[in-house]
């Protein structure tokens, strides 16, 4: 199914719609999904190429199944899609945290579901989590507990759907990312070994890498410049 459709969840903004943007560059047919059609339809036009966009809510999955109805094979499928939930635990908010861990492994989980009749065999899918999974940070405690469960929910996913491949992600701060690219970054930059951050095209090549190689499988990739080692 090589010439099938590339679906990136969370695909018309920051890495996700880089990572489009790869994929349409090689002629691929794309689809781009976020929370709102209309946004969605709106940067798949910007896009060009054989890009279309979809809306759908993960943090309601029980609308996905009817939503992706229109969406036939896919060859790469990427679950990219994230929510920023600053959270601490002395002023808690449930519906938020309910909202992130809903989204990444509710939702996230029902559209493989909902997408196994149009896997193929030699299909791959890559899930995003990050290092907040490994440095926490006050309020992190749902991003961290979620980012956690996507390390382990690739090889569940690797051994009951097998042959499909299944691998995550975890970048680090991605220094030209719409986040990060105004905020001061100095001292994180001083304890990374590179002495510079990842950007989106190394995430996007990372994630590429992922999707191609077809000996790669329940493997958590970290793009990170070593970050963590100091």
């Amino acid at each position: 199914m090589a010439d099938g459709t590339v679906l990136i969840v969370g695909g018309t903004g920051g890495i996700g719609r880089e990572l489009a943007a790869h994929y349409i560059d090689r002629g691929r047919e794309v689809i781009i999904t976020g929370r709102d059609p209309a946004n969605a339809e709106a940067a798949a036009s910007d896009l060009g190429g054989k890009a279309r966009g979809m809306g759908f809510d993960l943090g309601q999955p029980e609308t996905i199944a009817t939503a992706l109805e229109g969406v036939g094979d896919v060859d790469k499928l990427v679950l990219s899609a994230i929510a920023r939930d600053n959270n601490p635990v002395r002023e808690y908010d449930v519906e938020s945290a309910r909202y992130l861990a809903t989204m990444k492994v509710v939702g996230y989980t029902e559209v493989i579901h909902t997408l196994l009749d149009r896997l193929s065999d030699d299909s791959s899918v890559v899930l995003f989590g990050g290092r907040a999974k490994d440095r926490p940070y006050p309020g992190s405690t749902t991003v961290t507990a979620v980012n956690g469960a996507i390390s382990t929910m690739i090889t569940t996913f690797a051994v009951e759907l097998a042959p499909i491949r299944f691998n995550a992600i975890h970048p680090g701060i991605v220094g030209d990312s719409p986040y990060w690219v105004d905020k001061p970054l100095d001292a994180v930059i001083a304890r990374t070994p590179t002495k510079r951050l990842c950007t989106m095209e190394d995430v996007v090549d990372a994630t590429v890498f992922l999707l191609e190689n077809r000996s790669v499988n329940g493997v958590n990739l970290y793009v990170d410049s070593g970050w963590l080692l100091m």
